[in-house]
């Protein structure tokens, strides 16, 4: 045999079955030598007897006797194996430095008789303690001449036999962290096979209304654990099933893991469906149950079974005896819902190893054994010939539900699940269209049937346009009923909000000294100069030959000009009137006091005779400072500005367990510093640490994170963990809502000067490489996201943006796609990222929607009215409709029209007198088909005008979106209209002035003046306009 043996394992291993024999504790305490014989049956999957010896040397030695006495330990096996097992026999002086018996090897000879060596063996164990009873695994019995021959042996010796399979399978049962490792990945294959393959197929199965059997399920699961894809990159040899797969439907249940899946074709109802995939020698399971279109009832009994399932795993501790956690369970089951007891599966599970199913191990009401860290046991609950009421058929009368996993025992922690497949309802139940749907549909089947193959296209045809017509009279139905709940709810917030007054923050009145006491005795200040005080940040200036201090905050600005023999220091300062900056507004805690605007000194550049220095330096020296201090000042001011209301955040809970879930070589955004640096993302108990080469630590916790976005790199060059957050978080001196961890996939940048072929095998073998290495980093990502969500129990969730629904737009400056989640819009590939929360959007108004744009603008409105609008522009036109698809699938209600408003005035508007607002009709202002739409779109023209401000430069109105005035005129002037269509028909000047002077004429125009005007005005703007249509 060429296969290595793991010597380290073998004697660490052998030293605990040897410990625990020691011991004494149940069976092994009344046994003398323990005998294990492996024969050949290729019918046996699971024996006690193979298993000891995977366990121990990583392999099946099969037609091999091992005899296990207080002493020595003899193996008797044919040659090729007797050389395998020499890798732990030969030791210096056949001793072992380990402390367990040396080992004695006997060749069996094929042909010949084994006497003399079973003659050995018998001696072997008569010598050892009593010599009278032989530990065996009783139902181990293997077929053959050689195995009867021995266990002949054993009879006629009269030696009393002890079935030791329990205590054993105990002391098997707790894994080393290499166990642990296997168990692990073959849990990760199970939850893969039944994610990607399983569960895909029964949607696929549910979507085509297709008639497929149990049996083939099963049997299309087992064929796919030989497909790479499935087993995470795991070569496919290693990979088996425990058993095969149990699928179950139609009102035929048994939950067990002994029974087969049936030929009958499943029901699209209650589908439970166990499997478990075995990765070298170690096994793992997995159970679930999908539902097609619950009823209330399953729903809550299934979420009530989640709510069992997590108490049993609360239950399953280091020292716990088993019977004590199944009583528990059972006893919660009585307190919440006694009329589910009898409904419960007999045991809520098994220990599971290299073995299946360990009998003696089994989580039941009399099992006294105590569970110990470092188990894994495979738990499955169910509840069994549950009726549904609003069953018709007789398939649907019955169903049962039927939850399991793979889970690890802890020291004092609950249990830890090593299949974190998702399984609250969202996740397993598939919901179809109503009944009414349904109904139609049937009828449709009919009618199909009745037309046969050839007629069959065309009925399809005329189904799908009723349909797509319907779903376009659905939605417009939809928007109704959100339009009438959105004012009804909007004004109810406001009325609730209104008792909340904002409390305007008055600005920080900055005292340069609180008494005489501290004014510095400086001599510049005696000698009439201007003198800077740096320790309270003031200006002393000398005014109408009076020391005065002015705070550096009440400084504007400062300049300094020299003119002929004279230097001149201005200095303006803040009054009332004066811009303070955007963000703080006119607000002085005196205002109607005296200001002084601005002071100029003079000092001579001149050296009088006598003087030390030119006077001029005094003002050239306070220049300087006066400057420094100033963006010092506003330096502090700006940072005590982005800490202002930061929310103290709680500390985070390291984990000191070295098996966190942990991602390397990530970047972050924003920059901790100037340049960019890796690092790594940590999980810990209550939050994420992100920890950079440098040493820098970021730390972001569960309970602050409003979105968690994964963006796999499918289509995109980085591959992003995205944090909005509820509450701004400081680093790098600035705050932070956003913060993500991306990772690069390939090359960013092409070299365009290298020499490019499509059969450059160099090109080919880097493709193949990116390819590689984006698989790769999903998985490891996909991994990562898998572990946080079992350790936060699911309380953190990862979105992932749906790509389908995705659409091109300009939120900032560049255009970039933006991509829905489950609960938002979000673009997380570009900086800076785009995160709008669907459950804070009132409505979206769709501006420009022209049939002549290829581009319209989408404007967010939020709940909170003093929140400003977020628009995204340059949205292509062809996404319009799938637009309106999302959102009034998300329950938003969208309105669209011709003209860009003016945000800024319409929220204030609202926000001044929300009661006005609603009685003027709310927000179906925006919507074109509500009553008094037409002064309503007036009122929005006249809004337009007043924020149109026409300049003498003509290149800013060209640069105004032409189209919209010129649209918005149109409409007000019917001889504006005519003229539009007859200048499209291509007619010269002349006749358009006639046309014009015609127009004037018949609007009663009062003087020539007037009309002449006008004209010139017309043809002026005409111009750009016909240019612009004709582009």
């Amino acid at each position: 045999m060429a296969a290595n043996l793991d010597k380290e394992a073998y004697y660490r291993r052998i030293k605990r079955l040897y410990g625990n024999w020691k011991k004494g504790e149940d069976e092994f305490g009344k046994v003398d030598a323990i005998v294990v014989s492996v024969g050949v049956d290729e019918e046996i999957v699971y024996a006690k007897s193979t298993a000891i010896q995977t366990w121990l040397f990583g392999y099946e030695v099969t037609d091999t006797i091992m005899v296990f006495c207080d002493t020595k330990i003899l193996f008797l096996a044919s040659k090729k194996k007797v050389d395998f097992l020499k890798q732990v026999a030969i030791t210096k002086g056949n001793e072992n430095a380990n402390g367990v018996p040396p080992i004695t090897l006997l060749t069996r000879e094929k042909n010949e008789s084994n006497k003399p060596n079973f003659d050995k063996m018998i001696e072997a164990i008569r010598g050892s303690r009593g010599g009278k009873t032989v530990g065996v695994f009783s139902k181990d019995k293997f077929p053959g001449e050689y195995m009867k021959s021995w266990n002949d042996t054993l009879t006629a010796e009269g030696l009393e036999k002890v079935d030791i399979s329990a205590v054993v399978a105990y002391t098997m049962a707790v894994k080393e962290d290499g166990e642990l490792g296997l168990m692990k990945k073959a849990a990760a294959i199970t939850s893969e096979v039944y994610s990607k393959f399983f569960k895909e197929r029964v949607m696929e199965i549910v979507d085509a209304d297709e008639k497929v059997r149990h049996s083939k399920l099963a049997e299309s699961v087992e064929k796919a654990i030989e497909e790479k894809k499935y087993l995470g990159g795991v070569d496919p040899s290693t990979v088996e099933m425990c058993y095969p797969p149990i699928i179950q439907s139609g009102g035929n249940y048994s939950l067990k893991f002994s029974v087969v899946s049936d030929k009958n074709h499943m029901h699209f109802g209650a589908i439970t469906c166990a499997m478990g995939i075995r990765y070298k020698s170690y096994c793992s399971n997995l159970v679930r149950t999908l539902m097609v279109d619950p009823p209330q009832e399953m729903q809550d009994n299934y979420n009530f079974l989640l709510q069992v399932e997590e108490e049993l795993l609360k239950e399953l501790k280091h020292g716990v005896k088993l019977c004590d956690a199944y009583n528990t369970v059972l006893e919660y089951v009585k307190k919440e819902k006694a009329d589910l007891v009898a409904k419960l599966t007999k045991n809520l599970g098994f220990a599971m190893g290299i073995e299946f199913r360990e009998g003696s191990l089994v989580l039941n009401s009399k099992n006294q054994y105590k569970l110990k860290k470092g188990m894994v046991l495979s738990i499955s609950i169910g509840f069994a010939d549950l009726t549904n009421k609003e069953g018709k058929k007789e398939e649907q009368k019955k169903y049962a539900l039927f939850v399991g996993d793979t889970v690890q025992i802890n020291e004092e922690e609950a249990a830890t699940v090593l299949t974190p497949v998702k399984k609250k309802i969202k996740n397993v139940g598939i919901f179809l269209k109503n009944d009414d749907e349904e109904d139609e549909e049937e009828e449709v089947d009919d009618a199909e049937e009745l037309l046969g193959k050839g007629a069959r296209g065309a009925a399809l045809l005329a189904d799908r346009t009723r349909n797509e017509m319907t779903a376009e009279e659905k939605r417009r139905a939809h928007q109704k009923e959100l339009a009438n709940s959105l004012n009804e709810e909007a004004k109810r917030r406001l009325t609730e909000q209104k008792g909340e007054q904002q409390i305007q923050k008055a600005r920080k009145s900055n005292v340069s000294y609180k008494n005489v006491s501290q004014m510095p005795r400086e001599k510049d200040i005696r000698e009439m100069k201007i003198f800077i005080d740096k320790k309270y940040e003031t200006v002393v200036m000398p005014i109408f030959g009076i020391a005065t201090p002015f705070h550096i905050a009440t400084i504007k600005n400062i300049s300094m000009s020299v003119e002929g023999d004279y230097t001149y220091l201005r200095i303006n300062f803040y009054v009332p009137g004066s811009s303070l900056g955007r963000q703080e507004g006119n607000i002085f805690p005196n205002p109607d006091a005296t200001f002084v605007k601005e002071i100029t000194y003079r000092a001579s550049n001149l050296k009088a005779p006598g003087d030390t220095s030119v006077p001029s330096t005094n003002l050239q020296n306070a220049f300087r400072i006066i400057k420094e201090v100033q963006k010092r000042y506003k330096t502090r001011e700006a940072e005590e500005k982005e800490k202002e209301g930061i929310v103290k955040q709680d500390s985070l809970v390291i984990n000191l367990n070295r098996s966190n879930p942990k991602l390397k070589d990530l970047y972050i955004r924003p920059n901790i510093a100037q340049k960019r640096m890796q690092g790594s993302l940590e999980a810990h108990t209550n939050g994420f640490r992100f920890t950079s080469v440098r040493g820098d630590k970021v730390d972001i916790l569960y309970n602050n994170i409003k979105h968690a976005i994964f963006q796999p790199c499918d289509g995109e060059m980085i591959i992003v963990l995205h944090f909005h957050l509820k509450n701004a978080i400081m680093f790098g001196k600035r705050r932070h809502t956003d913060v993500q961890f991306y990772t690069e996939v390939g090359e960013i940048t092409t070299d365009l000067g290298k020499h490019q072929h499509m059969h450059d095998r160099d090109d080919l073998y880097a493709e193949q490489m990116e390819r590689e290495m984006r698989h790769k980093l999903k998985s490891a990502f996909k991994n990562f996201i898998e572990k946080v969500e079992t350790l936060t129990r699911e309380e953190l969730e990862f979105e992932v943006p749906f790509r389908d629904l995705g659409f091109q737009g300009a939120p900032y400056r560049s255009t970039c796609l933006l991509q829905p989640t489950s609960s938002s819009l979000v673009n997380v590939t570009e900086w800076p990222p785009f995160v709008v929360t669907l459950d804070e959007v009132e409505l979206v108004h769709f501006e420009r929607v022209q049939f002549h744009l290829k581009n319209f603008d989408v404007v967010i409105v939020y709940k909170d009215y003093n929140k400003k609008v977020t628009m995204i522009n340059a949205v292509p036109v062809n996404s319009l409709d799938p637009i309106k698809e999302w959102l009034n699938s998300c329950d938003i209600k969208y309105t669209e029209g011709v003209q860009s408003l003016n945000w800024t005035k319409i929220m204030k508007t609202i926000v001044d007198d929300p009661e006005g607002f609603f009685e003027q009709g709310g927000w179906s202002f925006l919507d074109p088909e509500s009553e008094g739409s037409g002064a309503e779109e007036d009122s929005e023209s006249e809004m337009e005008d007043e924020t149109f401000n026409p300049s003498a430069d003509e290149t800013e109105v060209e640069e105004e979106d032409s189209d919209e005035d010129y649209s918005s005129e149109t409409e007000n002037s019917d001889y504006s209209a005519s003229l539009g269509s007859e200048e499209e028909s291509g007619k010269d000047w002349d006749e358009l002035e006639e046309e014009a002077r015609k127009a004037d004429k018949e609007s009663h125009y009062e003087d020539e003046d007037t009309s002449n005007k006008k004209r010139k005005n017309r043809s002026s703007t005409l111009p750009p306009v016909k240019k612009k249509r004709r582009s």
